[in-house]
């Protein structure tokens, strides 16, 4: 019995291997950030295929926890000069949307991207035959904050600490252009997904009936599906057009008080508490003003132009996938929301989008300095 138990949970989805079909043949492909939210997903899939992958970790229990298990490294200095990679995928980096943004916190964010950009790079120039491409991740926090302007990869960006921190990241990735590399810097909105990230963090509180707007819920979220996401990897790795800042969003965004009201819908919810962006802005500065009040409208108008198509278009259509069982199913108790808000894993992309959740723990931290 427990033997059946354990190769249920570790079993690979059937359509895992499906995400990454538009890849050629068999590929030798390094991954960092391969236990987060998005590398996790993108592992399984790539060596559910039959592609041999690489991750780098600073974690190897973690990482030993990856189905199919890949090969695995604690530094890259362990990968030899003749070691053949066909591709590098970069998303490491140490999460945004988890802590107030202290100078200290900042720098933590800033230093952890670069530190493994740089080191990539250096791996990239030491080896006898280098990848074909490097996908480095970045996120739509580049753009800045906007109002209802419609963005693409030929807008330019607004200062704020969002902005300084991908320019930055995508400075160090683009050095490896100078090695022949096909870089990609991919720009991450929203990822949507039941098993980390923002969704996971604000399912327990509109399970609750205690989600709505932030603020004026008139700020943009441009956001994609966690499995449109590792398809548009495997797409852009197969597409050598494709090359420079590439948008990862769906081609429909959304208000937050429309992404408010269709969370509430699907999971038969209401989604009328509205959080005040005056607190909001009080208690968490520009932390708040970026990650819960301000936003972008980011079309990925070159994905679409080389061919990609996303599966999930519209926010209703990927809540539905991801969370749709919900409506089957009577109400959640509250003791098995905590477990599987908890549990859920963490997200590695770039700029994240804080919930309800996180503006408590706002009105926690000010009270514990406060003594």
């Amino acid at each position: 019995m427990t033997s059946h138990l354990l190769s249920r949970r570790h079993a690979i989805p059937s359509h895992a291997t499906a995400l990454v079909e538009s890849l050629p043949a068999r590929q030798h492909v390094l991954v960092t950030g391969g236990t987060g939210f998005i590398g996790r997903r993108l592992v399984e899939a790539l060596a559910s295929a039959g592609h041999d992958v690489t991750v780098l970790t600073r974690d190897p229990v973690k990482a030993a926890t990856l189905r199919p298990p890949p090969r695995i490294v604690t530094d890259l200095a362990q990968i030899p000069n003749d070691a053949r990679i066909d591709v590098v995928i970069n998303l490491a980096g140490e999460p945004t949307g988890n802590a107030l943004w202290t100078r200290r916190k900042c720098r933590k964010i800033l230093s952890s991207r670069l530190r493994v950009t740089r080191a990539v790079v250096g791996l990239i120039a030491r080896l006898r035959q280098r990848p074909a491409v490097l996908i480095s991740g970045s996120a739509i926090g580049w753009y800045g904050l906007w109002q209802d302007e419609t963005l693409t990869e030929f807008d330019g960006g607004k200062r704020c600490f969002s902005h300084r921190l991908c320019e930055s990241w995508e400075r160090e990735a683009k050095k490896a252009q100078r090695l022949g590399v096909r870089v990609v810097r991919l720009r991450i909105g929203l990822v949507l997904g039941i098993q980390g990230g923002m969704l996971s963090r604000l399912r327990l509180p509109f399970e609750l009936g205690l989600g709505g707007p932030i603020g004026s819920g008139r700020q943009w979220m441009s956001w994609i599906e966690r499995d449109d996401l590792v398809r548009l990897i495997a797409h852009v790795i197969a597409t050598p057009s494709l090359t420079g800042a590439v948008n990862a969003t769906a081609p429909e965004p959304v208000t937050n008080a429309e992404f408010a009201r269709t969370l509430g819908g699907v999971l038969r919810r209401p989604a009328r508490l509205r959080v005040p962006a005056a607190i909001l802005h009080h208690l968490g500065g520009a932390f708040a003003d970026e990650l819960l009040l301000g936003g972008q409208r980011v079309i990925p108008d070159k994905a679409q132009l080389n061919g990609f198509t996303f599966r999930y278009k519209t926010v209703r259509g990927a809540l539905d996938a991801v969370l749709g069982h919900a409506q089957s199913l009577p109400a959640t108790p509250r003791t098995a929301l905590k477990r599987d808000a908890v549990g859920s894993a963490a997200a590695e992309q770039p700029v994240d989008q804080p919930s309800v959740e996180t503006a408590a723990r706002l009105l926690r931290s000010r009270r514990l300095r406060a003594r």
